[in-house]
């Protein structure tokens, strides 16, 4: 079996997929279907934290950092509350959304 290599993200359009795909699999992140058995919480940062990285200038400084900064927070909530029982969930994807907001309003500005 290969070892499984998350996608990262290069354009705004597909950081917006890979958030919503986020929120879809949040809180752990772990693939019931059995076509990614090795994707995690942290393989899933990866990906997005470093699609941020490639995006920064699409992004601009301020947006940059309030996304890392958010998905930090996001990260923290998630990991909190694997079992998606308490709140810390809900809170994590409210940084999603935030995140979703950010990223929308580049894409209004550019489209």
């Amino acid at each position: 079996m290969r070892p499984y290599n998350p996608y990262i993200p290069k354009t705004l359009s597909e950081l917006w997929d890979k958030l919503g795909s986020m929120m879809l699999n949040s809180p752990t992140f772990i693939d019931d279907t059995g076509y990614f058995p090795e994707r995690s919480i942290d393989t899933e940062f990866f990906a997005l934290n470093e699609s941020l990285k490639l995006l920064r200038s699409k992004l601009g400084e301020s947006n940059y950092a309030a996304m890392v900064e958010l998905s930090n927070k996001m990260r923290a909530h998630f990991e909190a509350d694997p079992e998606d029982v308490t709140d810390e969930t809900l809170m994590g994807r409210d940084c999603l959304l935030a995140m979703e907001d950010i990223v929308k309003s580049l894409r209004r500005r550019a489209g």
